[in-house]
Protein backbone atom coordinates (compact mmCIF):
# COMPACT_ATOMS: atom_id res chain seq x y z
CA UNK A 1 0.00 0.00 0.00
CA UNK A 2 2.82 2.44 0.81
CA UNK A 3 4.47 1.80 -2.56
CA UNK A 4 1.30 2.50 -4.54
CA UNK A 5 0.61 5.61 -2.47
CA UNK A 6 4.16 6.84 -3.04
CA UNK A 7 3.92 6.07 -6.75
CA UNK A 8 0.62 7.92 -7.05
CA UNK A 9 2.09 10.92 -5.24
CA UNK A 10 5.12 10.87 -7.52
CA UNK A 11 2.98 10.75 -10.66
CA UNK A 12 0.82 13.58 -9.38
CA UNK A 13 3.89 15.70 -8.59
CA UNK A 14 5.29 15.11 -12.09
CA UNK A 15 1.98 16.05 -13.72
CA UNK A 16 1.79 19.26 -11.69
CA UNK A 17 5.39 20.12 -12.59
CA UNK A 18 4.80 19.50 -16.30
CA UNK A 19 1.61 21.59 -16.39
CA UNK A 20 3.33 24.42 -14.50
CA UNK A 21 6.30 24.33 -16.87
CA UNK A 22 3.99 24.40 -19.88
CA UNK A 23 2.09 27.38 -18.52
CA UNK A 24 5.40 29.13 -17.80
CA UNK A 25 6.32 28.81 -21.48
CA UNK A 26 3.38 30.89 -22.64
CA UNK A 27 5.80 33.55 -23.82
CA UNK A 28 8.53 31.18 -25.02
CA UNK A 29 8.17 32.63 -28.53
CA UNK A 30 8.57 36.18 -27.20
CA UNK A 31 11.85 36.45 -25.25
CA UNK A 32 11.70 40.25 -25.18
CA UNK A 33 8.57 40.25 -23.01
CA UNK A 34 10.25 37.82 -20.63
CA UNK A 35 13.34 40.06 -20.44
CA UNK A 36 11.19 43.10 -19.71
CA UNK A 37 9.26 41.14 -17.09
CA UNK A 38 12.50 40.29 -15.28
CA UNK A 39 13.41 43.95 -14.81
CA UNK A 40 9.82 44.87 -13.97
CA UNK A 41 9.54 42.22 -11.29
CA UNK A 42 12.88 43.09 -9.73
CA UNK A 43 12.01 46.78 -9.49
CA UNK A 44 8.25 46.89 -8.96
CA UNK A 45 7.95 44.67 -5.89
CA UNK A 46 10.59 46.52 -3.88
CA UNK A 47 8.72 49.74 -4.70
CA UNK A 48 5.57 48.29 -3.14
CA UNK A 49 7.55 48.11 0.10
CA UNK A 50 8.81 51.67 -0.28
CA UNK A 51 12.20 50.78 -1.77
CA UNK A 52 12.68 52.78 -4.96
CA UNK A 53 16.43 52.17 -5.20
CA UNK A 54 16.08 49.26 -7.68
CA UNK A 55 14.04 51.29 -10.18
CA UNK A 56 16.21 54.36 -9.69
CA UNK A 57 19.29 52.27 -10.50
CA UNK A 58 17.73 50.25 -13.32
CA UNK A 59 15.42 52.68 -15.13
CA UNK A 60 17.83 52.84 -18.07
CA UNK A 61 17.80 49.05 -18.29
CA UNK A 62 14.00 49.16 -18.22
CA UNK A 63 14.10 51.48 -21.25
CA UNK A 64 16.51 49.12 -23.05
CA UNK A 65 14.21 46.15 -22.47
CA UNK A 66 11.10 48.12 -23.47
CA UNK A 67 12.81 49.39 -26.64
CA UNK A 68 13.92 45.85 -27.53
CA UNK A 69 10.36 44.67 -26.95
CA UNK A 70 8.91 47.44 -29.13
CA UNK A 71 11.46 46.76 -31.88
CA UNK A 72 10.84 43.01 -31.99
CA UNK A 73 8.06 41.41 -33.97
CA UNK A 74 5.11 40.47 -31.81
CA UNK A 75 4.52 36.72 -32.19
CA UNK A 76 1.49 36.08 -34.38
CA UNK A 77 -0.47 34.38 -31.59
CA UNK A 78 -0.32 37.64 -29.58
CA UNK A 79 -0.30 40.18 -32.39
CA UNK A 80 -3.39 42.36 -32.21
CA UNK A 81 -4.08 46.10 -32.07
CA UNK A 82 -4.38 46.20 -28.27
CA UNK A 83 -1.07 44.42 -27.68
CA UNK A 84 0.75 46.53 -30.27
CA UNK A 85 -0.58 49.76 -28.74
CA UNK A 86 0.30 48.64 -25.20
CA UNK A 87 3.84 47.69 -26.26
CA UNK A 88 4.34 51.17 -27.74
CA UNK A 89 2.93 52.72 -24.55
CA UNK A 90 5.25 50.55 -22.47
CA UNK A 91 8.24 51.90 -24.38
CA UNK A 92 7.10 55.53 -24.15
CA UNK A 93 6.25 55.25 -20.46
CA UNK A 94 9.55 53.52 -19.68
CA UNK A 95 11.38 56.44 -21.29
CA UNK A 96 9.25 58.94 -19.35
CA UNK A 97 9.98 57.12 -16.07
CA UNK A 98 13.71 57.10 -16.80
CA UNK A 99 13.58 60.83 -17.59
CA UNK A 100 11.65 61.49 -14.37
CA UNK A 101 14.25 59.59 -12.34
CA UNK A 102 17.16 61.38 -14.01
CA UNK A 103 15.44 64.71 -13.30
CA UNK A 104 15.26 63.77 -9.61
CA UNK A 105 11.46 63.54 -9.60
CA UNK A 106 9.67 62.97 -6.32
CA UNK A 107 9.38 59.46 -4.94
CA UNK A 108 5.59 59.73 -5.17
CA UNK A 109 5.78 60.62 -8.87
CA UNK A 110 8.26 57.82 -9.53
CA UNK A 111 6.09 55.29 -7.75
CA UNK A 112 2.97 56.44 -9.65
CA UNK A 113 4.82 56.16 -12.96
CA UNK A 114 6.11 52.69 -12.09
CA UNK A 115 2.62 51.51 -11.07
CA UNK A 116 1.24 52.81 -14.37
CA UNK A 117 4.03 51.01 -16.25
CA UNK A 118 3.25 47.81 -14.35
CA UNK A 119 -0.43 48.20 -15.26
CA UNK A 120 0.48 48.57 -18.94
CA UNK A 121 2.58 45.42 -18.73
CA UNK A 122 -0.43 43.59 -17.30
CA UNK A 123 -2.59 44.94 -20.12
CA UNK A 124 -0.23 43.23 -22.57
CA UNK A 125 -0.43 39.96 -20.67
CA UNK A 126 -4.23 40.16 -20.47
CA UNK A 127 -4.55 40.89 -24.18
CA UNK A 128 -2.34 37.87 -24.89
CA UNK A 129 -4.63 35.60 -22.90
CA UNK A 130 -7.72 33.84 -24.22
CA UNK A 131 -10.88 35.88 -23.64
CA UNK A 132 -12.15 33.48 -20.98
CA UNK A 133 -9.02 33.99 -18.85
CA UNK A 134 -9.12 37.77 -18.48
CA UNK A 135 -10.48 37.55 -14.94
CA UNK A 136 -7.19 36.14 -13.65
CA UNK A 137 -5.11 38.87 -15.35
CA UNK A 138 -3.11 36.27 -17.28
CA UNK A 139 -0.93 35.56 -14.29
CA UNK A 140 -0.75 31.83 -14.84
CA UNK A 141 1.43 32.10 -17.88
CA UNK A 142 4.35 34.22 -16.78
CA UNK A 143 5.11 33.76 -13.13
CA UNK A 144 2.62 36.22 -11.67
CA UNK A 145 0.72 33.83 -9.46
CA UNK A 146 -0.56 36.04 -6.70
CA UNK A 147 1.61 38.86 -8.08
CA UNK A 148 4.75 36.97 -7.15
CA UNK A 149 7.14 38.29 -9.78
CA UNK A 150 10.16 36.42 -8.46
Amino acid sequence: MKKSSFFLSLVLAVLISVSTAMAGDKFASWPQIKAFHTVMSQTFHPSEEGNLDPIKKRSGEMVEKATALASAAIPKEFNNKEVAAAVKKLEADSKALDKLIKAKGSDDDIKKALVALHDTFHTIVEKCSPADHHDDHGHEGHGHEGHNHK
